[in-house]
């Protein structure tokens, strides 16, 4: 009976002895179980911590990146205004030397006034034209259409104070824009020619456009040649006392630049 209260107590102890070794063991393999699980754990906060290191260093590099590329674009814009500004300030300074040396012009010769009329009070700004105010260009010559009458000796000498002379057709051109002006402006007057006889002999003809001849005309005093208005430029000269009063065309050739 003892024997048998000894085996049972030793089987008791074995199976104690073996659940602790069991148990020993499973304790063992939780805890290498929850080493490998924060080994991972660790790997993982690793590679996120290398990746958020790599992350921040590109967002910093950018950054430095746009930082060179704004100072770049303020440092070229910067010396672009100052490009521009001292373009500007030497573009005005030649300004106002043409300036001066355009009012010294017009002080120092006159004449220029005549060609150069002030058009804006206000600016003193001039339009420039190949023939004095006043006067219409045509071709290369410049003609004046006069509203006064004169005989055709003072009509000669208005003209000459004017540096021109009576106008004289030297082209069919020239004729049909004479014979065409003196319908608009005439109101039915005749105007001087530069086409005068004084001794006897007939009136020159040149490349005249005579209504009839000139040298048939009265044979009495001076003739001298007039443009009436007419329906027919090819039939506008006519013959007329010299001492009689029409209006005069006078005639200059146009400035021109060398």
């Amino acid at each position: 009976m003892q024997l048998l209260k000894a085996k049972l107590h030793a089987g008791t102890l074995l199976d104690e002895t073996m659940g602790v070794s069991n148990g020993s063991a499973l304790l063992e393999e939780e805890q290498q179980q929850e080493t490998v699980t924060d080994k991972s754990w660790l790997s993982r906060d690793r590679q996120l911590a290398h990746y958020f290191s790599l992350l921040c260093f590109l967002l910093v590099f950018i950054t430095l990146l746009q930082t060179l590329c704004l100072v770049q674009i303020t440092m070229v814009f910067q010396s672009q205004s100052t490009l521009q500004e001292t373009k500007l300030k030497d573009l005005t300074h030649r300004l106002e030397k043409l300036n001066q040396s355009y009012r010294l012009l017009f002080s120092q010769y006159p004449a220029l006034n005549q060609y150069c009329p002030v058009s804006n009070s206000t600016t003193g700004e001039r339009v420039c034209s190949p023939c004095p105010a006043g006067w219409t260009p045509q071709g290369e010559k410049c003609f004046l259409f006069s509203q006064d009458r004169a005989d055709w000796i003072s009509s000669q000498y208005r003209c000459m104070a004017l540096g021109a002379a009576v106008a004289t057709v030297r082209t069919e051109e020239e004729q049909v824009f004479l014979w065409q002006k003196a319908q608009s402006l005439s109101q039915g007057d005749s105007y001087w020619l530069g086409l005068r006889r004084s001794d006897g002999s007939p009136v020159e003809k040149g490349p005249g456009f005579w209504e009839s001849e000139p040298d048939k005309t009265d044979s009495g005093g001076e003739l001298c040649g007039r443009l009436p208005p007419g329906d027919d430029y090819r039939k506008s000269w006519f013959t007329y006392r010299c001492s009689n009063l029409l209006r005069s065309i006078c005639e200059r050739r146009r400035a021109a630049l060398q």
